[in-house]
Parts: C-alpha cells; sequence; structure tokens
C-alpha cells in the first residue's frame, strides 16, 4: 500500500490510529513547549518534523513504537539516559506501552537547537573572519 502524503503534523497525526492520536498530540506538544516560537513544523521524509536552522527532531507511529529520531549527535549524547530505550544511530523507539518521557524530550530538543544555532554562529563567524 503507497503511504499517504501529509502537509501538516496534525494531517498526519489525524491519519493514524485513534488509539495513538492523543499520545502523539502530547509529543507534539512535549516538542513545541521548549521553544514554540522558534521551531518549524512541516513534513519531512513523510513524517512530522520540527525545524530549525536544520532538522531538530523527526517522529514516526509505528505498530509497536513512537520513532524518535534527533539525529546521531544526540544519541551519542544522552547514551546513558537512553538505556531504557532501543537505539540505533540516530533514532529511539519508544514502546506504544511506555510513557512518553517529557523532560529527555526536551532535553534532546534543546540539545539539537542549540547545536544547530552553534551551526549558524560558526558559519557566520567564518564569513566575517575571511
Amino acid at each position: 500500500m503507497k503511504e499517504k502524503d501529509f502537509n501538516t503534523i496534525d494531517e498526519y497525526i489525524a491519519n493514524q490510529d485513534k488509539m495513538f492520536q492523543k499520545r502523539l498530540h502530547e509529543l507534539k506538544q512535549i516538542i513545541l513547549e521548549v521553544s514554540p516560537l522558534q521551531i518549524q513544523e512541516k513534513i519531512s521524509y513523510r513524517i512530522p518534523t520540527f525545524w530549525r536552522n536544520g532538522n531538530i527532531i523527526h517522529f514516526a507511529q509505528h505498530a509497536k513504537h513512537i520513532g524518535l529520531y534527533p539525529g546521531p549527535e544526540a544519541i551519542k549524547v544522552y547514551k546513558e539516559k537512553l538505556v531504557n530505550y532501543k537505539t540505533s544511530k540516530g533514532t529511539i523507539q519508544i514502546p506504544n506501552h511506555h510513557p512518553l518521557d517529557k523532560s529527555l524530550i526536551q532535553e534532546l530538543v534543546r540539545f539539537n537547537i542549540e547545536r544547530l544555532e552553534n551551526k549558524v554562529l560558526s558559519r557566520q563567524d567564518e564569513h566575517t573572519t575571511k
């Protein structure tokens, strides 16, 4: 079956199984609470994406878990806090029966906002010192 293309995160959530929708809305709010004015919502790779100076975090609902995609740098830095989750290079699997860890998710988001902001600032420094 061909995956449906979505235009917004809310549309993505509305098209998920009803038993997951409340949890996905909760995840969206957890992410936006970090910096709602600075984060752009969009769909990238057909999944919800939060962006500012680059991809901050993606998520996707799967049959048995939510895939949270903060990128490989965040996984390395927060490795010890992620021992209770299945992870891979840039992915965290949050089982559907586990509560969302608000503080951990927000730490990951803050980390990526800061990391991407530092990237922008270092590029600006490179241009001003040339």
